[in-house]
């Protein structure tokens, strides 16, 4: 199947919530996602109006791209945030030096498999390289072996920063980085 991988556009955001309403009840939704299904269907049309804006094509530090079938259905997504040296990242990490941080990533089921996973990643990579980033991060639940396994595959490597999750369950996420060559 021959797939469009591209940048969404602003005007899709009733399609961006769609997927990630989709990816939110993916079985291993809890372990790859840090949003609960009821939290982002309670949320208004306006979050996901300005999530799609904010990450659309001609946005500078956010970029979510997808994958669309060719009946126009989007079966993949990922995002890129670039992060800047000297800020702070969303756990409160000090970012020590411009690097893209992967987030968001899910492909359909039915769509697994085909090799979707990797283009989604290669044009997520190539956008982060080309905004000058030193380096690519995701953070991975510890217990996400099937991501961790994907990750290892393109090239990622844990750098040894661990994130904890939840004091209550014990829970980590830990960081992978791709290097740039």
């Amino acid at each position: 199947m021959q797939y469009m991988i591209r940048s969404i556009r602003p005007d899709e955001w009733p399609a961006v919530k769609e997927l990630r309403l989709t990816a939110l009840q993916d079985p291993v939704a809890h372990l790859a996602f840090l949003e609960t299904y009821q939290d982002a269907v309670d949320k208004p049309d306006s979050f996901w109006q300005e999530r799609a804006e904010g990450a659309a094509e001609g946005a500078l530090g956010v970029r979510q791209i997808i994958a669309e079938a060719p009946d126009g259905t989007w079966v993949g997504t990922l995002t890129v945030l670039v992060e800047e040296a000297g800020t702070k990242d969303w756990a409160g990490f000090p970012v020590e030096r411009k690097q893209g941080h992967l987030v968001g990533v899910f492909v359909r089921p039915e769509h697994r498999g085909t090799g979707l996973t990797e283009t989604l990643f290669d044009a997520g990579l190539e956008w982060a390289w080309a905004r000058g980033v030193e380096r690519v991060r995701l953070i991975v639940h510890e217990d996400n072996e099937r991501a961790r396994t994907f990750y290892r595959k393109m090239g990622f490597v844990p750098s040894g920063l661990t994130v904890p999750l939840s004091e209550d369950l014990g829970e980590s996420e830990l960081e992978m980085v791709l290097e740039r060559a």
